[in-house]
């Protein structure tokens, strides 16, 4: 619902001019507006909003240190921007960490053959940081892709739907998501969300080295969800 939601917001701001506030404070209106109220609706709990806000966090400190390193622009004013950011970027980093949430409720998700979390939360931490560090050092993504591989090639994510039990192994589950966010980056940049450098004269089409980075920062935020998970298991 929210990824859609979002879609739909970006849709009728770029072909509908909203009066007394830029297109990018009105983004964030109707983002702070969904989040609200699936609250108070029963659709998340106070719980999934903290791990949401978590999300909200991580995306926004990525998102301003990559503008001001030039890997992508938004070009819109607006009055709720920070360092060249909208405010309304960190909700999409935090419609992944929804989508993780109700996924994980919703269809009865466990984890099979899941690794310790002493190399579950290094592996996310140094995936999380070389995002920042690759424009200073050498790109560590295929070293990471490789541990990745390592740590998690007996790793299995299993699910219900309509009383149907389903079993994926957790490698291909990242492809896959990884995946679908490069379509709705796709879809984000082309309703002019955001702007990489070779979008300026025209949209084209996302690299699609990108889905490497995406895959990347799904399994960051997966690994978060699923260790609090773990965690919270633990205590209870």
């Amino acid at each position: 619902m929210f990824p859609i939601y979002i879609f739909i917001c970006l849709g009728l701001t770029q072909f509908i001019v909203l009066p007394v506030f830029d297109r990018y404070d009105w983004l964030l209106f109707f983002c702070m507006l969904m989040q609200v109220l699936m609250v108070r609706l029963g659709i998340e709990s106070m719980d999934e909003l903290k791990v949401i806000t978590v999300f909200h966090l991580i995306g926004l400190v990525m998102e301003i240190f990559k503008v001001n390193m030039g890997s992508w622009t938004y070009p819109e004013e607006a009055f709720f921007k920070v360092y060249g950011v909208p405010l309304f970027s960190g909700f999409m980093y935090a419609s992944v960490a929804s989508y993780l949430c109700q996924f994980w409720r919703r269809f009865d998700v466990e984890l099979m053959k899941w690794p310790s979390l002493f190399l579950t939360i290094p592996l996310a931490a140094a995936i999380y940081l070389n995002f920042f560090t690759h424009h200073y050092i050498l790109d560590l993504r295929w070293i990471l892709f490789v541990l990745v591989a390592l740590t998690f090639y007996q790793a299995q994510l299993t699910f219900s739907v309509n009383r149907r039990h389903f079993k994926i192994p957790i490698l291909m589950f990242f492809l896959l998501i990884g995946f679908l966010i490069w379509i709705g980056e796709n879809i984000a940049t082309f309703l002019g969300a955001w702007q990489y450098p070779n979008q300026h004269g025209s949209w084209e089409l996302v690299h699609l080295g990108k889905i490497s980075s995406w895959l990347l920062l799904m399994i960051v935020s997966f690994l978060i969800v699923a260790n609090l998970k773990v965690v919270k298991s633990k205590i209870k």
